[in-house]
């Protein structure tokens, strides 16, 4: 579709057939510089042995949060409108300080708490404390629309594929491998954070 291709989609399948799907897209943060130095200090403080000249540099390295979110807006604003035509849902799933970032540097201000009626959904996740680990934990959801996306960014495009290539698509990777059957017979439970106000 315009933009590249969907990291995952998420579908239901019936006899083989696509009844229903999602497209979801993962976004990671993006670095400067290089992190290499510093870890090879870290290696050679516990004990582990490394070229001294690996060491000595004293170049930076951070998160590059301004690339990251734009170049996710940009992948959204590409696919946002094909979904919004075939009356599905992408969902991006990202870390809750990117999603706070994205908020302060473009224009978030006309997101809503999730709702079934947009295309574009948000979904932010937090690194949560469990006893003596960490795990992932749904935090805030968001959604919008294709006009929506192009708000954030300030652009107009239009990108149209139908539904029928999109179905056949995703049914051409379907297999005993990506399917996963559900047994009626046990509940699914699902748990949805409070929006904030």
């Amino acid at each position: 579709m315009p933009g590249g291709s969907v990291d995952y989609c998420l579908a239901s399948v019936r006899g083989g057939r696509v009844v229903d799907f999602a497209g979801i897209e993962l976004q990671t943060l993006d670095t400067t510089g290089t992190a290499w130095p510093e870890r090879q200090r870290f290696l050679k403080s516990v004990g582990v042995k490394v070229k001294a000249k690996d060491t000595t540099s004293d170049s930076s390295f951070g998160m590059n949060w301004k690339m990251t979110a734009k170049t996710a807006l940009v992948q959204l604003h590409h696919k946002v409108e094909t979904f919004e035509h075939i009356g599905k849902h992408l969902v991006l799933v990202l870390q809750d300080h990117l999603m706070d970032y994205m908020r302060t540097a473009f224009t978030f201000d006309h997101l809503v708490p999730a709702r079934l009626g947009d295309a574009q959904q948000f979904h932010s996740y937090e690194l949560a404390p469990d006893q003596h680990s960490f795990r992932l934990k749904l935090r805030e959801r968001w959604s919008t629309d294709a006009a929506g996306i192009a708000t954030c960014l300030g652009l107009k495009s239009h990108a149209r594929v139908d539904l029928a290539h999109i179905i056949q698509s995703i049914e051409a990777k379907v297999s005993a491998l990506t399917l996963q059957t559900l047994d009626p017979a046990v509940p699914l439970s699902v748990a949805v954070p409070e929006q904030p106000e």
